[in-house]
């Protein structure tokens, strides 16, 4: 799946150089087994640009990993949701003696009781999930209040909780959105205490697996492009790049796993493999040509066939970036705008 691919330019590339090479040119004017032709068949023009290479590796379209949730639900599982459901926040993840453990959105977890007196950032997370439920009448701040207590025995009572005004891990869960029920680890009528099911985020990812020593331009917020099963392309952003590197079964360099988010939805595809493209090397401001117009010199190295009012004549080179159909050229008397020869 992280098989590491770059742009088929860079084989033209090389291709075009082999050719170059069977009939190599001398800065005299001379050729090979024969004379080069007064004015080539076409011609190009050199370019000053940025030029930038594309890189694409396989991921995968699906849902990313599964994440367990371990309940401390107190009593028996009565009731689970079936495989494939998404729950929103409010939602109940299970109910335990008939009693709903509910879906709060956040990082932190639910670690110990909150009650009045309480301070820290997950008093925060729980007030801003109260205010996104639609209640009101407290302050979103970091500090469990009397009226913080009131809203939470208002919520209790609208779930069929006893109204103790205290929130605990015993009935809330917190994910970091909505969560779709990957699979369930338990069952009804098993004890609420344990792992009872696995998640996954609510919309498809890519996941890709990055070698390790080529993984330097993942980072979170990264823009790609994906190319999903069907042939459509839709944008991509870097969500998550993991810290540790995973070695492969067949023996392959380590990857590190990196998820990304879609920017529009793959429609009715919703698994499948994909490619994933990022921009690679970049060089700004680079003078550049057309890969083709590069000439295989009997002297060594490559040039170019200068073509001015007085004629031809070539012109070395030196060679950089490959991207795009172009090369990156630089050397003594090349400048922007010069026109050079292109193989007939």
């Amino acid at each position: 799946m992280s098989r590491r691919r770059t742009v088929a330019v860079v084989a033209t590339a090389a291709a075009v150089l082999g050719g170059a090479g069977a009939a190599a040119v001398g800065l005299d004017g001379r050729s090979g087994p024969a004379a080069a032709p007064d004015r080539p068949a076409a011609t190009a023009e050199v370019r000053r640009e940025t030029l930038a290479s594309s890189v694409k590796i396989d991921g995968e379209l699906g849902y990313g990993d599964p994440v367990p949730i371990t309940s401390t639900a107190t009593g028996t599982i009565t009731w689970l949701p079936p495989a494939g459901r998404v729950v929103k926040r409010g939602g109940t993840v299970l109910r335990a003696d008939n009693r709903p453990m509910v879906l709060l959105y956040g990082v932190l977890p639910v670690y110990r009781p909150l009650a009045p007196g309480a301070e820290g950032p997950d008093v925060a997370q729980l007030e801003r999930n109260l205010e996104a439920l639609g209640y009101d009448g407290f302050t979103v701040d970091d500090e469990y209040t009397s009226a913080t207590a009131r809203v939470v025995r208002r919520w209790q009572d609208r779930l069929g909780l006893p109204e103790t005004g205290t929130v605990d891990a015993t009935w809330a869960v917190v994910a970091n959105g909505a969560m779709r029920i990957a699979e369930l680890r338990a069952r009804v009528g098993a004890p609420a205490t344990g792992e009872v099911l696995a998640y996954t985020p609510a919309a498809t990812v890519v996941t890709a697996g990055v070698d390790a020593d080529a993984a330097g331009w993942a980072a979170a917020g990264v823009k790609v492009r994906v190319t999903l099963p069907d042939g459509r392309e839709v944008p991509g952003t870097v969500r998550h790049v993991g810290a540790k590197a995973e070695p492969k079964q067949d023996g392959g360099k380590p990857t590190v796993p990196v998820t990304i988010a879609l920017g529009r939805s793959p429609g009715r595809l919703r698994e499948g493999p994909v490619e994933v493209t990022y921009r690679g090397e970049e060089r700004r401001n680079v003078l550049t040509v057309p890969v083709a117009a590069l000439v295989a010199l009997a002297e060594g190295g490559y040039g170019l066939e200068v073509v001015d009012a007085a004629g031809t004549r070539y012109l070395p080179v030196r060679v950089g970036l490959f991207a795009g159909g172009r090369v990156e050229v630089s050397g003594e008397g090349l400048t922007e705008g010069l026109t050079v020869g292109m193989p007939a």
